[in-house]
């Protein structure tokens, strides 16, 4: 840690080293699955987030989780969280996953990405969070880096919330519906962001599988290469009813891009359905060479699927503004 960027002795750095369990594998048991990956970023980033505002904190966005490759089941992990950027209530934090066979003990990086905490208080509103300020070469490119994301982000959220959800339309989908156990709570009797995106994980892969069938076996070998945009509008609460919805709004010769949206309600009125969750991820079936394979392709039957490939389409335009961040950059002092 820069000791000229230490506020009342907290720290701006945080890692989380562990092994994958056999419940951290993916369906089709090749790798580690990205809900299981998201769940682990959102955990090191809550950390940082906590250790430096010395409050309760909430997830409110995760952003550009790109799953550069696939994690081997049984390997060691390292969770690296950073903070980049702080406003008067929220802190941005970057985090670095990387993995390393037992044997050899050498850490790769496989996903960074970004997250945005908001810290809270004692009543429940936004609290103050102290100033970081960059110190390094690496501070100030991430710093800078969060800061340019800013405008891409408040554009892709836009686009997002202008699907009109109520309207089903007729784009392949699966809904994923249960209760929220009390395992998954946190101290602030609310679902981890990393459970929530977890879900999501899970209802666009079921999608998947069942889009890709005519792959026959291969099908179940979906796996996540992007999940983005994730926005976080509500808390997720003990006993809630969960609905997680995903819907393919566009296909590329080797890609489903998925829609996701998680809502609750009250069991008792079951359709009163609140957004909580929204997000976009990507799937593609690896062959048995790990090459992406050819997939079915999919083309809007209606007016209001077209809508939602035109919203996606723009999306993904904004997305390949967005440079990546390189892990190298993350793991420098």
């Amino acid at each position: 840690m820069n000791s000229t960027s230490r506020v009342a002795g907290r720290d701006d750095r945080i890692t989380l080293r562990f092994m994958s369990t056999p419940a951290d594998t993916a369906a089709g048991g090749r790798s580690v699955a990205a809900g299981s990956v998201m769940e682990w970023i959102d955990k090191a980033g809550y950390a940082c987030a906590v250790g430096w505002a010395g409050a309760y904190c909430v997830t409110a966005y995760v952003g550009n989780v790109r799953h550069r490759r696939a994690i081997t089941p049984g390997c060691l992990i390292e969770v690296e969280a950073r903070l980049v950027h702080t406003g008067r209530t929220s802190m941005h934090v970057v985090v670095t996953v990387s993995s390393a066979e037992v044997a050899d003990r050498v850490y790769t990086p496989a996903t960074t990405c970004i997250l945005i905490f908001v810290a809270k208080g004692a009543d429940g509103r936004p609290a103050e969070v102290p100033a970081w300020t960059p110190v390094s070469r690496s501070d100030h490119k991430l710093a800078a880096a969060a800061v340019e994301r800013i405008d891409s982000r408040a554009q892709i959220k836009q686009f997002m919330l202008a699907d009109d959800a109520v309207v089903a339309g007729t784009a392949p989908a699966t809904a994923l519906r249960f209760l929220v156990p009390p395992g998954v709570v946190n101290w602030g009797g609310k679902a981890h962001g990393g459970t929530v995106m977890r879900w999501i994980d899970e209802a666009a892969y079921a999608c998947t599988v069942a889009w890709a069938a005519e792959l026959g076996d291969a099908a179940a070998d979906a796996v996540a290469v992007y999940s983005g945009g994730i926005h976080f509008f509500a808390p997720v609460r003990i006993g809630d009813l969960v609905e997680v919805e995903a819907r393919i709004v566009h296909t590329s010769r080797h890609s489903v891009h998925l829609s996701i949206r998680v809502s609750t309600a009250d069991p008792r009125t079951p359709h009163d359905l609140t957004l909580t969750t929204q997000c976009m991820s990507v799937f593609v079936v690896p062959d048995a060479a790990g090459v992406a394979a050819a997939l079915p392709q999919w083309t809007p039957a209606d007016e209001v699927d077209t809508r939602r490939h035109e919203l996606a389409l723009e999306i993904i335009a904004l997305r390949e503004h967005i440079v990546p961040i390189p892990a190298s950059l993350t793991l420098e002092p």
